[in-house]
């Protein structure tokens, strides 16, 4: 393998991971019954939170908090309208949305154009040399193996322990488990706060990491790839892996064409990671009852303690 297929596969692991993250904050959300339109609104929020607390305090560790921070303020506003005042779950999903992309675009409008602390990558006790595993395996920054982790531990949560199960029982019947006692609420508030959090730091990651610079709409739809892909993956923890790398292998693809002058006009690449998530969806909505078959059922719908 030349080294020039191993930076296109380390290129194509750091373009995923952002994605990665917001994926699977949404798929617990959506698990515990609430569909959160909003995750392209708390990337954005995470990126430009994240970023600024990165350049003021010179730490990309303070960035990456800030921006998880930032995604769950923003997702608490949205537990507030759907869980507690009832609000629509589509419409408040989508105000989020462009509410974080304009509060974004003021926040981050004197730090267009400057650079943030550059964050170490791992070298694992010298496995970062082995010749091609090494640099596209082992030689990349904490946040790509932490959002591998993640997916493990989150599958872990959701099999094995009876939180996750819980949680699962909301996502499917909220009814029939506020009836044996749990508070649907509160879960569904934690779920959407953890959401946030994950989408947050996908966000910070874009401008620590994987630009690295603030850039006003850097977001770019990464939120609406991530909420496809959570139904690409039928719900299912480690398929949004594969998702995640599918979506973030066409968005290298894309780039590295542009690059090289293939003989195709800009937009026609620029819009081929979109193309290629309305196809996946397409594809998915052919057989109904084969997509719906891992949706939690109670996804969307509002739940009042009197009904």
């Amino acid at each position: 393998m030349d080294i020039s297929a191993v930076a296109l596969i380390a290129s194509l692991i750091v373009a995923a991971t952002p994605i990665l993250l917001a994926a699977i904050g949404e798929l617990v959300v959506e698990k515990a019954g609430v569909l959160n339109l909003g995750v392209e609104g708390m990337m954005i929020i995470g990126a430009v939170v994240g970023f600024i607390a990165a350049v003021n305090t010179q730490s990309a560790f303070v960035g990456f908090v800030a921006g998880a921070l930032a995604g769950g303020a923003l997702s608490f506003l949205f537990a507030i309208l759907t869980q507690y005042l009832l609000s629509n779950q589509v419409a408040s999903g989508l105000a989020l949305t462009l509410f974080g992309l304009g509060l974004a675009a003021l926040l981050g409008h004197g730090y267009t154009g400057i650079k943030p602390p550059a964050s170490p990558k791992m070298e694992f006790f010298g496995l970062s040399e082995l010749p091609v595993l090494g640099p596209t395996v082992f030689h990349h920054d904490l946040m790509v193996y932490f959002s591998i982790t993640l997916v493990a531990g989150v599958w872990a949560f959701l099999k094995f322990t009876r939180a996750g199960l819980v949680l699962r029982a909301v996502g499917e019947n909220h009814d029939a488990a506020h009836a044996l006692g749990y508070k649907v609420v509160r879960i569904r508030v934690a779920a959407i706060l953890f959401g946030g959090a994950c989408a947050g730091l996908g966000g910070a990651y874009l401008s620590l990491i994987r630009v690295p610079q603030w850039t006003e709409g850097m977001t770019a739809g990464a939120g609406w790839i991530a909420l496809a892909i959570v139904v690409f993956a039928s719900w299912k923890p480690w398929r949004i892996i594969l998702g995640a790398y599918l979506f973030g292998g066409v968005t290298i693809l894309q780039l590295n064409l542009q690059a090289i002058g293939v003989d195709i006009p800009v937009s026609y690449l620029s819009m081929a990671p979109y193309l290629v998530t309305i196809v996946v969806l397409v594809i998915m909505s052919a057989d109904r009852a084969r997509a719906s078959l891992n949706a939690p059922a109670s996804l969307g719908r509002i739940f009042h303690a009197s009904n």
